[in-house]
């Protein structure tokens, strides 16, 4: 194992994840779910990504990013719609609140389906198939790719769970809103200026 290209693989993925919209969905989910059931499904959602990034290559950057934008923002907007609809009674959130503070099945399997299909075309899974088209090392690149991936994932389950700690879950729920509402509208937006 190249130990260099592990290094610098593994900072220029968590510089850019660091910043990127999975990243601040990861902190909403956190703020709603068990942490472990959220860093479960977001870790095996970037693991996965991680292999399709390195199994293809340079292949993924000739998948058509105008539409993956597209596909995505109505996503992040369906989420959006989702956490409005959910119960606005106090008592009730609550109650789910706690219910969520359990590992269960559920919130990995929620965390998992978001995050993986929020990466898809994504600029950290472009990096990683651009770094394997270029240095043709898929171990080191997988193995430096999804730690990055998983140390930011970490930091930012930190920060949602710390979170929640401070915001009643009625609020959190309209802040989670917002933020998928405003991915969404962004990554649709974006739709129109990608070639």
């Amino acid at each position: 194992m190249d130990m260099k290209l592990f290094i610098s693989t593994f900072i220029l993925i968590a510089v850019a994840e660091l910043p990127d919209k999975t990243s601040f969905a990861t902190i909403l989910m956190a703020t709603k779910n068990n942490i472990w059931s959220v860093f479960i499904g977001v870790c095996a959602a970037f693991l996965v990504q991680s292999i399709v990034a390195v199994t293809f290559g340079s292949a993924l950057t000739y998948f058509p990013e105008k539409w993956i934008h597209l596909v995505s923002g109505i996503l992040f907007l369906v989420f959006a719609v989702l956490a409005l609809r959910r119960k606005e009674d106090e008592e009730a959130q609550e109650e789910e609140s706690k219910e969520n503070q359990v590992f269960n099945w559920r919130g990995v399997w929620s965390s998992f389906l978001v995050i993986f299909i929020a990466e898809w075309g994504d600029l950290t899974q472009l990096a990683t198939a651009s770094l394997q088209a270029r240095y043709n090392s898929p171990l080191t690149i997988l193995l430096a790719s999804t730690l990055a991936l998983w140390c930011v994932t970490g930091l930012a389950i930190f920060v949602g769970s710390r979170a929640k700690q401070f915001f009643k879950p009625a609020l959190l729920n309209r802040i989670a809103a917002g933020a998928f509402a405003l991915v969404g509208f962004y990554l649709i937006s974006s739709w129109f200026f990608v070639a």
